[in-house]
Parts: structure tokens; C-alpha cells; sequence
């Protein structure tokens, strides 16, 4: 671990994975509540290192540790979008998202040790296969949430794959046994296991996204609300990735990863702070469009109104993709 004061990010690794650690620096706001840490997962498409993903969404509005912690095995180069359809690269990817999830107690008692944070429930955030990541750990409840927020989660394995073959006009070669690891990754199977938590949960798509499209999101939102889980979603006109390629290394964010984090930061202050007397509730966005997306499609975006969620028409100007957006994991 390394950090100087409490207002500098601390660094430091759990079970050999990399961490970064933002301290709770807001000005206008406190925390609520016993929950007084957020962890986020990267993908395998860019950003796909804690840092990267850390620079992108830094959440700094929001006044609890934000701590963004490396997949388990992470491949440094991340996985391309054709190798999805090799064997090797499916078993890697179930084996990240499931390690992440069945090693955060752990992870999070030494975290909680490195940065002298008191035990309570989290939150968790996550991107692509982060986002896949978090949901299986609310799905098995390994340790108590207050709530999350994932961006463009790999809601099945399977159908990513589908999509992958249709673009690039070749076939998956999977084993048996590849198959039934991604068959037991769909999201949409552990809806009533998610829903059961009573956990919160955003679910952040893009309307260019051709890993995971938006119709997915949509349709995990309503299969959660179905088993009477609390569930919001909302779509930009963005493709899958939050940052540029490689997406390894810490980079000015792109303009989707600013509007992302300006509703990520709005979703946590509103369940986990609350605001000093006379602050500004806007003051948290994090750029245009911080606070509102647009949808499209079969999306209802949200309007943040007095503090809360509601569906509403967005009037956010439309997100321009960036460039080397990957589509990959």
C-alpha cells in the first residue's frame, strides 16, 4: 500500500490483484449511512486496468472511498472481439468474473485493513465484465450491498459470442465445458437470486453498444423488476468502451466516460450522502449530460429530480463515440 495523506489515492494489491483507492474528498456532501466504500471492477476492453477505470468514472462527488480493484487473471491486452470465440477466452473471462466475486470478502477485509475503513455493507460498481462481476457477487450474496451501478454488464456470455460470430462471419469453437460456464454466467437466470438481495440497482447501456446492446439492459432491467427487485436502467449514444485503446493506463476520460460518471456519481449520492447545507444537488455532475442520458430505443431515461430517480424524456446532447472504442470484453 502507498499514500502519503488521506487525500491522495492509496495503492496497493489483494491476492496478488492491483487496487487504486480515491478517498471520500467531496465538499458538499457527507456520508450516510454505515456503507463508506465503493468497489468497481474493470473489463476486458478498455478501460481494462483499476487505474484506467479509475481516471475514467472517479465518482468524485460521491463521499465514501471509491476503490477500484483489477479482475482476477486479467490479461494485460484485455481480449479482442474475435477471441471470444475461442475456448481459452471464454473459460479466462467466467473465470475472472467468477473469481472477482467468490474472492471479495477477502479482498474487502484487507482493503477495509489498509485504509482503517470500519466493516458495513458496500457499494459496487462495474464495467462490462466488472459490471457481470458485481452482479453474480449481489446474486450470491457474498458480502452485504447497499447498492450498484454497472455500465454495459455482459448479461450473457453466449449472446455476446452470437454477436461476435454474426460481425465477423466466423463460428465460436467452445468445448463442453466452455459452454457451461458461460450458460452459468446469464444475468437473466439470476434475476430472482439478484432481485432477492434487495439491492438498488442502475443499469447503464449504450445505444452503439454491439457487445452488449441496450435491448439486453432493458431487458435485465425488467426481469429484475419482475421478481420485485428495485431496478433502474438508462441508455447513451455510446459504444461499449469507456476509454480509448489500450485502456490499460490512466487517460484523460472520453466524453461518454464523463457523462457515465456524472450518473454514477448522482446514483451513489443519493443513496449514500447526504448534501451540506446549502449545496448545490447539480454539483456533482461531472460534465454535460451528467445527470440526464438520452435514450433510445426501448429505454426510459431518468431525470434526477429532488434527490431521487424517475423515468422522464432525457435532454442530454448525444455522446459522440470515441475513438479506438473497442468491442470486445
Amino acid at each position: 500500500m502507498s499514500g502519503d495523506d488521506t487525500n491522495r489515492p492509496v495503492h496497493g494489491t489483494v491476492a496478488g490483484d492491483a487496487y487504486v483507492a480515491l478517498p471520500p474528498t467531496a465538499v458538499d456532501a457527507t456520508a450516510s449511512g454505515p456503507t463508506r466504500l465503493i468497489v468497481a471492477w474493470p473489463g476486458f476492453d478498455p478501460p481494462r486496468a483499476a487505474t484506467a477505470l479509475a481516471t475514467a468514472i472517479p465518482m468524485t462527488g460521491v463521499p465514501v472511498w471509491r476503490v477500484y480493484l483489477d479482475l482476477p487473471g486479467r490479461s494485460p491486452g484485455g481480449l479482442g472481439s474475435g477471441s471470444i470465440l475461442e475456448t481459452e477466452s471464454i473459460e479466462a473471462y467466467c473465470a475472472a468474473v467468477e473469481n472477482a466475486a467468490r474472492r471479495l470478502p477477502d479482498a474487502l477485509a484487507q482493503i477495509r485493513r489498509d485504509l482503517d475503513v470500519p466493516d458495513g455493507p458496500v457499494g459496487l460498481a462495474g464495467f462490462s465484465a466488472g459490471g457481470a462481476a458485481a452482479l453474480l457477487a449481489v446474486a450470491h450474496g457474498v458480502v452485504p450491498v447497499s447498492t450498484a451501478a454497472l455500465v454495459a454488464p455482459v448479461v450473457a456470455p453466449a449472446r455476446a459470442a452470437r454477436a461476435v460470430e454474426k460481425r465477423s462471419g466466423s463460428e465460436r469453437a467452445w468445448s463442453e465445458h466452455a459452454v457451461a460456464l458461460a450458460d452459468r454466467l446469464d444475468l437473466g437466470a439470476l434475476a430472482g437470486d439478484i432481485a432477492g438481495r434487495d439491492v438498488p440497482v442502475l443499469l447503464v447501456g449504450g445505444a452503439k453498444d454491439r457487445v452488449v446492446p441496450a435491448r439486453e439492459i432493458t431487458a435485465l432491467r425488467d426481469e429484475l423488476r419482475r421478481h420485485g427487485g428495485e431496478a433502474e436502467s438508462t441508455t447513451f449514444r455510446m459504444g461499449h468502451a469507456l476509454a480509448a485503446e489500450p485502456g490499460t493506463e490512466p487517460r484523460p476520460p472520453i466524453t461518454e466516460a464523463v457523462r457515465v460518471d456524472g450518473v454514477l456519481t448522482d446514483w451513489f449520492r443519493d443513496r449514500l450522502a447526504t448534501l451540506a447545507p446549502g449545496a448545490d444537488e447539480g454539483a456533482a455532475q461531472a460534465g454535460p449530460g451528467g445527470g440526464a442520458a438520452e435514450a433510445s430505443g426501448d429505454t426510459q431515461p431518468m431525470e434526477r429530480r429532488h434527490g431521487s430517480w424517475s423515468s422522464g424524456t432525457g435532454n442530454a446532447p448525444d455522446a459522440r463515440t470515441g475513438a479506438g472504442l473497442g468491442h470486445g470484453f
